[in-house]
């Protein structure tokens, strides 16, 4: 008999030089690894020539503490904070095109969107298309509401995240003692 590891998501983010080939190098080192990448969104920072990646990676603490220390050795990762050591806020776009077939369907599947504050983005006949923003619960809920009527596709961007507060306005009781690895300065 075989012992169960449980694997579980861990959300990271890089700060990485904006460079060609610097996603295919952070990607590849976590898949010849053997690491599962659940989603993976790539943006511009505040700072000219320096993006910032969040990756969900799958796995177990001890895989994703070896992803870490791997990921650190690449010369164009400026900085990787793993967020299960920090405060964060987190969010997810996603688009869902929903089936409408009747008129009182239409306004029930609105009357649903309402409730998650979903924005209706593309009108059709036998079609709507709902942006909704949220943490992976709410998106994943909205998912779910949405399926009995006929989902005809959908697209989510991955989540996204930034460790709350600055150094100024967040107590050391927060965090506890000492800096946190999120508010140090990304560029010397």
């Amino acid at each position: 008999m075989t012992a169960y590891t449980q694997t579980s998501d861990f959300l990271l983010s890089l700060i990485v030089r904006d460079e060609p080939r610097v996603l295919t190098r952070v990607a590849s080192l976590i898949g010849r690894r053997g690491y599962n990448i659940k989603s993976l969104s790539v943006g511009t920072t505040e700072v000219p020539g320096v993006s910032r990646m969040t990756i969900v990676v799958q796995g177990d603490r001890s895989i994703v503490e070896n992803a870490i220390a791997q990921l650190e050795k690449l010369q164009d990762v400026i900085k990787v904070v793993d967020h299960a050591l920090e405060k964060f806020v987190d969010r997810e776009l996603v688009l869902v095109k929903v089936r409408i077939e009747s008129s009182e369907q239409r306004i029930e599947v609105r009357h649903i969107a309402e409730d998650f504050r979903a924005r209706i983005v593309d009108v059709g006949r036998r079609a709507l298309m709902f942006e909704v923003t949220g943490d992976e619960g709410k998106i994943t809920a909205f998912i779910e509401q949405m399926r009995p009527f006929g989902i005809i596709e959908t697209m989510r961007t991955g989540r996204v995240a930034l460790t709350r507060g600055s150094n100024a306005d967040i107590p050391s009781h927060v965090y506890g003692e000492g800096p946190t690895q999120a508010l140090e300065p990304v560029i010397n």
